[in-house]
């Protein structure tokens, strides 16, 4: 079984993202194969060195964390509208197109949007 995530909301602010990333890690683990896709300002959740208070979750981790096993694609749109570049991302995310998006969701046995 695959499961495709898009996740729209910042790394920030609300904990869409945040529980997004937590299912699709828990489905992971549960041997699910799992695609992450990262629109909208869901993109500021795979950005490389996010410095948070202690205690606080850290999306940076969870992101490398899902990619490590899984697919973590980026809107490449929604990137540049950000001014977040390809050498900003974390290791294991990479830019992607709506296509792809697209071709990911017909491929998907599930898609889950957050």
């Amino acid at each position: 079984m695959t499961t495709l995530f898009i996740l729209n909301d910042p790394a920030y602010g609300t904990e869409r993202s945040f529980n997004g990333l937590r299912l699709a890690k828990a489905l992971q683990n549960k041997g699910e194969t799992v695609s992450v896709f990262l629109m909208a300002d869901a993109v500021t959740c795979a950005k490389a060195g996010q410095t948070v208070p202690q205690g606080y979750y850290n999306l940076e981790l969870m992101v490398k964390g899902v990619a490590r096993k899984g697919e973590m694609l980026l809107c490449g749109t929604c990137m540049d509208a950000r001014g977040i570049t390809d050498e900003e991302l974390v290791e294991g995310a990479r830019r992607s197109t709506l296509d792809e998006l697209a071709e990911r969701t017909l491929a998907a046995d599930k898609v889950l949007v957050f």
